[in-house]
């Protein structure tokens, strides 16, 4: 019996869909009840949904194989939907302060009070569940986008419990203010979220370094080097979406020949890319300046 296997696309239309199920809930909390505060929440559910559809085209691009215009792949394309989505959030943030200022100036009695709550709770629910399963994917599958899109609905949960509890206080206590309140600090909450996300797309598409955890385990590999006679130079690493990139250049003996240089090098790539799966190395050979053979064949060509 063959076992279903979730992958990234997957948890993305499992995004869609708690998305459009999460914005009947709210938009009809909202109508009910009239509250800015539930008016806010659908809207940041709308981001989810044009969030959600944007990530899973570009993960579907990202997984794409090399070709003649993109010989180093696609992974890329992952911080593009991590960056529109913080831009989203950006346009949802200021409609959803814009629209609470203009409450706060003229408050409206609220209605149905419980049966919005009801509804904003078990949308939060949905939001929960979904995204802690994007959370450990994200981790299994070193998705920036997967990573965007649980932080993204974790930031809606919150924002979820924030409007419910502010919605609370104001059915106890009468104060309508303090809908339009709860409102304006989910505006400014998701704005942080969205400015995390820009920084985070930024940061891969300009090459950002793998990991301090990751480049720790090439340092350890690397140390095999002084034991067999070289040493490493010039460390560069990067990470393109779900894939890792390191470079080192590898200063061998002069005396030993092309094929044991490799040999070495195949060895600490292979352990490389043992522990840090999805990782591509590329090394160079050089000889040690410090040679002897080296020093002696710079003096036969010197004038």
């Amino acid at each position: 019996m063959r076992i279903f296997k979730m992958e990234p696309r997957h948890y993305f239309l499992l995004s869609t869909a708690a998305a459009v199920t999460t914005i009947c809930l709210k938009t009809l909390a909202w109508s009910l009840t009239g509250s800015m505060g539930l008016l806010s929440d659908a809207m940041e559910s709308f981001v989810n949904l044009a969030g959600a559809t944007f990530a899973l085209w570009m993960i579907t691009i990202a997984k794409c194989p090399p070709d003649k215009h993109h010989p180093m792949g696609h992974s890329k394309a992952e911080y593009f939907s991590s960056g529109f989505e913080g831009i989203l959030i950006f346009g949802a943030a200021g409609g959803i302060i814009y629209s609470a200022v203009t409450r706060l100036l003229h408050p409206q009695p609220l209605e149905a009070m419980g049966l919005g709550l009801v509804l904003s709770v078990g949308s939060s629910l949905i939001n929960l569940f979904v995204a802690l399963a994007m959370r450990k994917a994200a981790v299994r599958y070193r998705s920036i986008a997967l990573e965007g899109g649980s932080r993204h609905l974790m930031t809606d949960v919150w924002t979820s419990a924030g409007v419910v509890s502010g919605l609370v206080i104001v059915t106890l206590t009468g104060w309508l203010w303090l809908d339009a309140v709860v409102a304006i600090l989910v505006g400014l909450h998701i704005l942080s979220e969205g400015w995390r996300l820009i920084h985070g797309a930024a940061d891969g598409l300009m090459d950002a370094a793998l990991p301090e955890t990751s480049v720790a385990v090439v340092e350890e590999i690397l140390l095999l080097l002084p034991r067999r006679g070289a040493r490493h130079t010039n460390l560069r690493t990067r990470q393109a979406g779900a894939v890792g990139y390191v470079y080192f250049n590898v200063l061998v003996p002069g005396h030993w020949t092309i094929v044991q240089a490799h040999a070495l090098l195949d060895e600490v790539e292979a352990a490389i890319c043992a522990r840090l799966p999805d990782t591509h190395v590329f090394t160079h050979p050089e000889p040690l300046p410090q040679d002897p053979s080296l020093m002696g064949a710079s003096q036969a060509t010197s004038p």
